[in-house]
C-alpha cells in the first residue's frame, strides 16, 4: 500500500500547523527529514530538512506504530510552526521521497476503516463532528463516532444470528426427531428487534434535524413585521424591511445557534390575494416551505386569517407589541419587546423534539433499518405456517441481517464509500 501525507489542520497561517504521514514507509520518510534513526516509538523535538540538508523548520515529531495508530498503519505526525513557506517546503519534500504520495480527500479515514479502526456509521459520525458548529451536533456526532450505532446493530444482528441458528438447525435435521419447538424462542427474538427497530427509525428524523438543523418559519400578512422579527432574531439586517406592503418576496433564511440548536429561521413573502405576478410566486413559495418548517411562528391575531392548518407545536403571537395597550402574547422585533420569550418557546419546544432523536441521524440508517424491519414482518408472519416455511423464514432473517450489517459498512456499501469519503479534507 502507497504512504500518504497530507496537511491535517487548516489551511493558512497558524501557530503550529500538523503534517501526517501514513503506510509502511511513514518512519523511513521521517528519518530522511530528520537524517537521524526515526524507528523509535514516542515523542521528540527534531529539526525537519529538505534532500540537500537545508534547514526547514524544528518540529514536535509523534510516531506511531501498527495498529496503535488512527489509520491502523505506521504514522507519523509533525508539529510544525503554522507558517505557509514552512508548510509548503515539507510537502514538497515528501512529495519527493520515494514512495510517497499526496493523499485524497478523507484517505486517511478510509484507511481507518479498511483497517477495521472505525466502521462506516462512525466515520459518518467524525464527518459529522468536524461540520459541527453547536453543542448538539457535537453530542449527537460523538455519540456515533463512539461506536454506539454499531454496537446497537451487533446487538440486533446477535439475536437474529441466534433465530437463525435455530430455523437452520431445524432445517438441516429435519428427518431426526427434534424435541424442542424452536418458534416460540425465534418469534420473541424476531419480536424483540422489530420494536427495538421501530423506535430507532422514529427518531431518525429528529436525530437528522439536529444534524443538519431545524426550519423554523415565521408566517402572516404583508406588512406585520415578520422581517423586522428576523432582523430582531439575527441580531442584524438580514431582510429589508419597509412600511410598503409585499417587499418580502423570496424566502430569506438565517441560521443560528439556539440554545445549542442548529436552528435556520424563514422569513416569507406576506400571505394576501395579490395580482402582482412576482409577488404571487412568493406567496406560493412562502406557503410551501411553511409545510415543510419543523416549526411555524404565526404572526397574526388568529390563524383563521391565513388559511394555513395549524400543527400542535406551532406558536402564534400577535404582531406589533409596541403599538398595543395589551401587549400580552405579542412580539415586537422593532422594541424587541416579547423576542426572548419567543426565542425561549422555539428552544423549549425543539428541546422536547430533540429528546425523542436516536442513535441513527442519516437517511441511509433509516432505509437500511426498515429494510430489515420488513424483512423481519415477513419472516414473522411465515413462522406461523411451522416447519413447511422455515426455509423462506431463514432467508428472510438473512436479509435482514444482511440490512443491519450494511449499517456499519460490512456489506452493500462500496458505492457509497467514494461519495463519502470525498467529502473529507486532504488531511482526514
Amino acid at each position: 500500500m502507497d504512504t500518504i501525507f497530507a496537511l491535517a489542520s487548516a489551511q493558512g497561517k497558524a501557530g503550529v500547523a500538523v503534517v501526517r504521514i501514513s503506510g509502511p514507509r511513514a518512519h523511513a520518510a521521517l528519518s530522511v527529514l530528520t537524517q537521524r534513526d526515526m524507528t523509535k516509538r514516542g515523542m521528540r523535538m527534531c529539526a525537519i530538512r529538505d534532500m540537500q540538508g537545508h534547514h526547514l523548520d524544528d518540529a514536535l515529531v509523534l510516531n506511531f506504530f501498527a495498529p496503535s495508530s488512527f489509520t491502523g498503519e505506521d504514522v507519523v505526525e509533525l508539529q510544525l510552526h503554522g507558517s505557509v513557506a514552512v508548510v509548503t517546503a515539507v510537502l514538497r519534500t515528501l512529495g519527493r521521497i520515494d514512495g510517497l504520495r499526496l493523499a485524497d480527500p478523507g484517505e486517511f479515514t478510509r484507511r481507518a476503516m479498511e483497517n477495521g479502526k472505525l466502521d462506516l456509521s462512525q466515520v459518518e459520525g467524525l464527518a459529522d463532528l468536524i461540520d459541527a458548529e453547536t453543542e448538539s451536533q457535537r453530542r449527537q456526532a460523538q455519540e456515533v463516532l463512539s461506536g454506539r450505532l454499531g454496537d446497537v446493530a451487533e446487538r440486533w444482528r446477535v439475536d437474529l444470528i441466534r433465530a437463525a441458528s435455530l430455523i437452520e438447525a431445524v432445517i438441516d435435521f429435519a428427518d431426526e426427531d427434534i424435541p424442542t419447538d424452536v418458534t416460540p424462542e425465534v418469534s420473541a427474538l424476531i419480536k424483540k428487534v422489530i420494536g427495538e427497530l421501530r423506535d430507532e427509525t422514529d427518531g431518525v428524523q429528529i436525530a437528522e434535524r439536529i444534524r443538519s438543523g431545524f426550519e423554523v418559519a415565521i408566517v402572516g400578512a404583508p406588512n406585520v413585521g415578520k422581517s423586522t422579527l428576523l432582523n430582531a432574531l439575527a441580531g442584524r439586517d438580514a431582510a429589508i424591511t419597509s412600511e410598503f406592503a409585499g417587499t418580502t418576496r423570496d424566502v430569506i433564511e438565517v441560521r443560528m445557534d439556539l440554545s445549542g440548536l442548529a436552528v435556520t429561521f424563514l422569513d416569507t413573502a406576506g400571505l394576501r390575494e395579490t395580482t402582482d405576478a412576482v409577488e404571487k410566486m412568493g406567496i406560493s413559495l412562502a406557503r410551501n416551505r411553511a409545510e415543510r418548517a419543523d416549526l411555524r411562528v404565526f404572526l397574526a391575531e388568529s390563524v383563521l386569517d391565513l388559511d394555513i392548518a395549524v400543527r400542535d407545536d406551532d406558536i402564534l403571537v400577535r404582531p406589533k407589541a409596541d403599538l398595543r395597550e395589551n401587549s400580552f402574547k405579542a412580539v415586537s422585533g422593532l422594541t424587541g419587546e416579547g423576542v426572548s420569550n419567543l426565542i425561549s418557546e422555539i428552544a423549549s419546544i425543539l428541546k422536547t423534539r430533540s429528546a425523542n432523536a436516536g442513535v441513527a441521524t442519516r437517511e441511509r440508517h433509516r432505509i437500511a433499518m426498515e429494510r430489515a424491519e420488513t424483512a423481519l414482518d415477513a419472516a414473522q408472519a411465515l413462522l406461523s405456517d411451522q416447519f413447511d416455511q422455515y426455509e423462506m423464514v431463514a432467508e428472510e432473517l438473512r436479509t435482514a441481517i444482511r440490512s443491519l450489517e450494511s449499517l456499519v459498512g460490512r456489506v452493500d456499501v462500496e458505492n457509497l464509500l467514494d461519495e463519502i469519503f470525498a467529502s473529507f479534507c486532504l488531511g482526514k
